[in-house]
């Protein structure tokens, strides 16, 4: 692929190098040559072994477990093709970390979320592409471009093929108020209503539900949320549907972080399915039988030909 002169190359670290590989071969072009090591004392080392001179670069990295890793392998392959004269750089983000401290909850506060949209842009990102933003508030933290993908379509397109659209027995549960609306486009597209868990968090990672808005009476509920981190939330909440009458339970989300008792939850849970994304590299010890991974490769690389091209990305979602 040439455009403007300039070659596309895509780059990877650490976090979910099968996602980079898989979008590399999807653009039919190679992956980059390039090396993410450690030094004996841990600090990261980052060797690119080809030249990037006045090329379109691609670095494809979640922020996902270990976080701080991950992140400065990023931060550092960035600050290495800046020096290195590449033409432009985007991040690629199929993940974004510490997004979940967004605002000042309570005094003192840190939003970690803007911190790390200026590290990013200070290594020398000239570009943002990630799916699934915790907040969609975030994109304005940055200074520089920032392409939101939107997981919802592609967990939608799933259940409508397994015959959930247009079906009364169906109906979407917003795990929380805060998606409410990442709910309502969902049941949209499944032509279904939609229920919401009125729930209440005493501590980080801890949920305990207070009352469901909503007729779930013997119906299939599917929750739906933008990530699963200890499964605290999702199971409290099928469990509460369950025992309020529902008939079958499942649950989607665009990132599974997965930490903590999270899968050892969701296997003793009432849950049936639990459908993901592929923005996150699940071990295999984290893959149980309820999961089922759908991949995200063929929408990310057809965003980053849309980037490279410098057409509309939002035409994706239309």
């Amino acid at each position: 692929m040439q455009a403007h002169g300039k070659n596309i190359k895509i780059f990877t670290g650490n976090s979910n190098p099968k996602l980079a590989e898989d979008i590399a071969d999807i653009l039919g072009v190679h992956l980059g040559d390039s090396e993410v090591t450690r030094f004996s004392d841990g600090e990261i080392s980052v060797n690119i072994n080809e030249t990037v001179r006045g090329a379109d670069v691609f670095v494809v990295q979640s922020t996902n477990d270990p976080v701080n890793d991950h992140l400065m392998e990023l931060l550092i392959m960035i600050d290495a093709f800046k020096r290195a004269s590449a033409g432009r750089i985007t991040a690629v983000m199929p993940y974004y970390g510490y997004a979940r401290q967004d605002r000042k909850a309570k005094a003192r506060d840190p939003i970690t979320s803007k911190l790390v949209a200026d590290l990013l842009t200070a290594a020398g990102a000239d570009r943002i592409l990630a799916m699934d933003l915790h907040a969609a508030q975030i994109q304005g933290y940055f200074n520089i471009p920032v392409d939101h993908l939107m997981g919802s379509p592609l967990l939608a397109k799933y259940f409508i093929e397994k015959g959930f659209k247009e079906d009364e027995d169906t109906i979407i549960v917003s795990p929380d108020l805060g998606s409410v609306t990442r709910a309502r486009k969902f049941a949209d597209r499944l032509h279904a209503s939609i229920a919401i868990i009125d729930k209440r968090r005493p501590k980080a990672n801890v949920s305990e539900v207070m009352n469901i808005i909503g007729d779930i009476k013997g119906k299939r509920c599917i929750m739906i949320d933008d990530m699963i981190d200890t499964a605290g939330t999702i199971t409290n909440a099928a469990a509460a549907l369950v025992e309020r009458g529902a008939k079958e339970v499942y649950a989607c989300c665009s990132h599974a972080v997965l930490s903590g008792p999270a899968i050892e939850r969701l296997e003793k849970s009432v849950i049936k399915e639990v459908v993901m994304l592929h923005t996150i590299d699940l071990p295999k010890e984290k893959i149980i039988d309820k999961f089922t991974v759908l991949p995200v490769a063929p929408i990310f690389a057809e965003a980053i030909r849309r980037i490279y091209e410098d057409v509309s990305v939002s035409k994706l979602f239309e």
